[in-house]
């Protein structure tokens, strides 16, 4: 590839994955054969980049077969990538350009723009990532099936790095995906507090209480139409449900404990707590049916109940699982 096609060296990004990029912004979303044919480029080597690129927070992949992706908006995720003083320089540019589209909106007189903002398409996608990559201080997000896009979030580990609070609540079906506990726990190893509760009213993702997005028609195969909402009322009452629900929901990893109880254990009750099915857990955990239900018994005779659920809110009560002030506030 031409050095000077490598206008993105500074970032970490490398010719290669540059042209994989840039095909990938001029097609809107594509899957890697369709990346190879546009640039001339092995497969595999278009998955490969594709891969970087999704580590580097650059691209999204989407639930579908085969494999389809979509670049994020590079403004805000090349900031991520760069020097500390190159993105105190960007960051006083774009708000130049901003301060600029203000006054040439009220010069021109034209309308400005509503507390509520409809996206729909692949523009949802895009404008998932986009907020996400947009995080300062926090991010609230309700999470719950349908999803757009393939399990995992490639861009939360960048969020976090930064030092972003990520709180997240977590429905019970959300943890049925293959492999989603794993992920959970890796997330909160960088940082991410989880919890999980059945009252998950909606899909949320909440930022800096600026702006939230929110679906307004979920579907089996993803989301049709979603809403950005803007300081307003509305935005103020949907930050207000997230912290109603927090308060409520049981955190994903038990504090102290009973010195009898294993990490394994801790895990189980809190599982139980948040009201997650037998088979789930089990599937989860690595646990067989009947290991489950040998682990099951001895912690209702450990607690001295007789059901899961009841063993879950008892080990809330002693402690065992703190349902107050977890992961600080």
């Amino acid at each position: 590839m031409p050095s000077e096609r490598n206008a993105l060296a500074g970032a970490g990004i490398s010719a290669a994955d540059e042209v994989v990029l840039r095909a990938l912004l001029g097609r809107g979303q594509a899957n890697a054969v369709e990346v190879a044919a546009a640039t001339g480029l092995s497969p595999q080597r278009v998955a490969d980049a594709l891969d970087q690129l999704r580590r580097q927070g650059l691209v999204a992949r989407f639930a579908a077969e085969p494999e389809r992706y979509a670049a994020a908006d590079p403004r805000v995720a090349l900031d991520a990538l760069l020097h500390p003083a190159e993105r105190s320089l960007r960051r006083a540019r774009d708000a130049a350009a901003e301060l600029a589209a203000i006054y040439e909106t009220v010069r021109t007189g034209e309308a400005v723009t509503g507390p509520v903002e409809v996206v729909t398409g692949e523009e949802i996608g895009r404008t998932f990532l986009r907020l996400q990559q947009s995080a300062v201080r926090e991010v609230r997000a309700f999470d719950r099936p349908p999803y757009v896009h393939a399990a995992g979030n490639p861009v939360e580990p960048a969020v976090l790095a930064r030092g972003v609070r990520w709180r997240a609540i977590y429905h019970p079906d959300a943890l049925e995906q293959p492999g989603a506990l794993a992920e959970v726990r890796s997330l909160a190893a960088l940082g991410e507090q989880a919890r999980v509760s059945v009252d998950v009213p909606f899909k949320m993702h909440l930022v800096d209480e600026r702006v939230a997005l929110v679906p307004l028609e979920p579907s089996p195969n993803g989301t049709t139409r979603s809403m950005l909402v803007y300081a307003s009322v509305l935005l103020d009452a949907l930050t207000f449900v997230f912290d109603v629900s927090w308060d409520r929901a049981v955190p994903l990893e038990a504090g102290a404990s009973a010195d009898e109880l294993s990490a394994e254990d801790r895990q189980l009750l809190a599982l139980l707590a948040a009201g997650v099915k037998d088979e789930t857990i089990g599937r989860q955990l690595g646990l067989s049916v009947r290991t489950m239900r040998r682990r099951v018994r001895r912690l209702l005779d450990l607690l001295g109940t007789q059901t899961r659920f009841q063993a879950g809110m008892e080990a809330i009560r002693r402690g065992w699982i703190p349902t107050d002030g977890a992961g600080g506030s």
